[in-house]
């Protein structure tokens, strides 16, 4: 059965055997992400998160390099964007905006779907913000991250400063995000920003599609209750976390997948589940 891709401008879309790769499509501009693109991404992961046969997904970045951050044009466009001739309605409109670019790429991490991320070349400012949102992150050696928001004279604002921290020490997180400094691929695994470095971006990709087939042949609904329990159980206690799982698994572990999984075992062959 085919599956309907939205048509998309800065981002290209390909599906199969339950796989989605989302991929940043502005090579010519090291994938910058312009007003389009930020857009883009929440379209592309409400896509993969309502589409009921995408078991899994990856974002990687076309060209030499995955995503060099907001784009500059867009940034400076932003006094006229949310211009008023009363101060307060601008300085409204301006968090609006904020707010705005926030949920685009939150939406990378609402979406029910695991998202790994394939990072290559330069992964700088709103590119770190975007990774973040992802379940797991993968990179070749040369990669270089860094926070560079510090450097135009800006504290970064749409996720890298709430989420970084819970994905690496949090000294390490701080300074990285006071100096502006670049990470490669060595210490990036040294540190627990990315899980797997790879020598090469088609080395990075065919490893990220193994791990993401894996995913796939999972039980959909398990993998979507896992991703639920994790997400909830960061940010909320232990006790919340074993209540909210309880509740779940109440509702949701008497299923079609259960009883494929023991009838597969049964019958020694691999399961077959629905999406």
């Amino acid at each position: 059965m085919s599956i309907a891709i939205p048509p998309l401008t800065t981002i290209a879309i390909e599906f199969a055997d339950g796989i989605a790769e989302i991929r940043l499509n502005r090579p010519e501009r090291s994938n910058a992400m312009n007003e389009a693109m930020w857009q883009e991404l929440r379209t592309a992961f409400d896509w993969a998160d309502a589409t009921a046969e995408v078991r899994a997904a990856i974002l990687s970045g076309a060209g030499r390099n995955f995503c060099a951050g907001i784009d500059l044009a867009m940034l400076a466009g932003v006094g006229q964007a949310v211009a008023h001739r009363d101060p307060a309605r601008s300085r409204e409109a301006l968090r609006r905006l904020i707010l705005d670019l926030q949920d685009c790429l939150s939406t990378v991490e609402r979406c029910r779907k695991p998202v790994l991320a394939a990072i290559q070349g330069a992964c700088i400012g709103g590119a770190i913000d975007l990774v973040t949102c992802c379940d797991m992150r993968y990179a070749t050696a040369e990669v270089q991250f860094s926070v560079r928001e510090i450097d135009v004279g800006m504290t970064a604002d749409v996720g890298t400063l709430q989420r970084l921290p819970r994905l690496i020490p949090d000294g390490v997180a701080r300074e990285l995000a006071y100096t502006g400094r670049s990470v490669d691929g060595t210490e990036a695994k040294a540190i627990g920003l990315v899980n797997q470095v790879y020598a090469t971006p088609e080395a990075l990709l065919d490893g990220v599609r193994t791990i993401a087939s894996r995913i796939a042949a999972k039980s959909p609904l398990a993998i979507r209750g896992t991703k639920e329990m994790l997400n909830y159980g960061r940010d909320h206690s232990v006790t919340d976390g074993l209540n909210y799982v309880a509740t779940w698994n109440a509702a949701m572990l008497m299923s079609a997948d259960l009883d494929e999984t023991l009838a597969a075992m049964r019958e020694q062959r691999p399961p077959r589940f629905l999406d």
